[in-house]
């Protein structure tokens, strides 16, 4: 019997006009490693941006509100 658990990486989206870039949550299925830098879907649906350096959630004041309550 195999166990699932929610794995979580923090990414970073691009600032697009007068919105900001936010730090946003994606859930990876893969090691982590294999999709550091790579553009994924974060769970609000925004691309963002892997960064394997970071934690989920991170210590920052811009982090993506739908993101943060997943």
């Amino acid at each position: 019997m195999s166990t699932s658990t929610l794995t979580l990486v923090a990414a970073r989206s691009r600032a697009h006009g007068p919105a900001a870039a936010l730090w946003h949550a994606v859930e990876v299925h893969r090691p982590a490693a294999e999709v550091d830098a790579a553009c994924e879907l974060a769970l609000c649906g925004a691309l963002a941006r892997v960064d394997t350096d970071q934690q989920w959630p991170p210590s920052a004041t811009d982090v993506c509100p739908t993101c943060a309550a997943s």
